[in-house]
């Protein structure tokens, strides 16, 4: 894949590039474009199985990224939305990261559901 293609992919997927995205994208053109090559097709890879479609990917990301009580929840669950997630099939893996992580997770989830459906509503 181009290195010119790499913020769209993210933006076709979230809406946006990401901060530490950005800072990676930059990095890795700058010091070493073959290693962001790899990190990229490997990323690409993992991110889209040829097995699973992009909304459940990207939910079980969001699930995964609510265990660690990430901030990059949010861009996951970005994207699951922007790939036809509901409100109610977020918040259901809401309630399956609470299991596992409690409610740190599952306020968190509570927060970033939120901003998405109250910014998509305006």
């Amino acid at each position: 894949m181009a290195q010119d293609n790499y913020e769209q992919i993210y933006k076709d997927l979230i809406g946006f590039v990401p901060p530490r995205i950005q800072h990676r994208l930059r990095l890795g053109r700058e010091v070493d474009p073959e290693l962001l090559d790899q990190v990229e097709a490997i990323r690409e890879s993992a991110m889209y199985p040829k097995c699973l479609d992009v909304k459940t990917a990207q939910l079980i990301l969001f699930a995964v990224l609510l265990t660690q009580v990430s901030p990059a929840s949010e861009y996951h669950a970005r994207a699951a939305q922007r790939s036809g997630a509901t409100k109610a099939e977020l918040h259901a893996v809401a309630g399956l990261a609470f299991l596992f992580r409690g409610l740190p997770a599952f306020n968190l989830a509570a927060e970033v559901i939120n901003k998405i459906f109250d910014e998509k509503a305006k």
